[in-house]
């Protein structure tokens, strides 16, 4: 069954995550928005290789941090996108929840510092 929080709450979990980030890590996500979505589009899906059947909780779009260089010019802004249905519906409680957001968001943050599934696998965020 899944367990389901407002949107504030929802929100709230993921300020608790950031705030848990180190300050060097922290700074370089000052322009780095993180959007809550009821379930993810079918283009956001079709982007990564799924299906609409499949699950999608997080999804982090824009140049990760080791492949930007002087040389890129314009760039589409970076986002990471969690998905509020979708992480609550492999959660039934609380604390699983607030585990779930927190693996998510850090997954996110992964990708931004040019972390792959692998990479983020190894250290238990996969």
């Amino acid at each position: 069954m899944p367990y389901r929080v407002s949107k504030t709450d929802f929100m709230n979990l993921v300020k608790e995550a950031l705030e848990t980030l180190p300050k060097q890590f922290a700074e370089f996500l000052d322009e780095v928005p993180i959007e809550i979505r009821d379930r993810p589009t079918r283009q956001q899906l079709k982007s990564v290789g799924l299906t609409k059947d499949e699950l999608l909780l997080g999804l982090y779009t824009g140049t990760a941090l080791p492949d930007r260089s002087v040389e890129m010019g314009v760039r589409l802004p970076d986002k990471i996108y969690l998905f509020q249905h979708n992480i609550e519906s492999i959660c039934d409680s609380a604390e699983q929840l607030k585990q779930e957001v927190r693996k998510t968001v850090l997954h996110e943050i992964g990708h931004h510092f040019g972390l792959d599934e692998d990479d983020l696998e190894k250290l238990g965020y996969g």
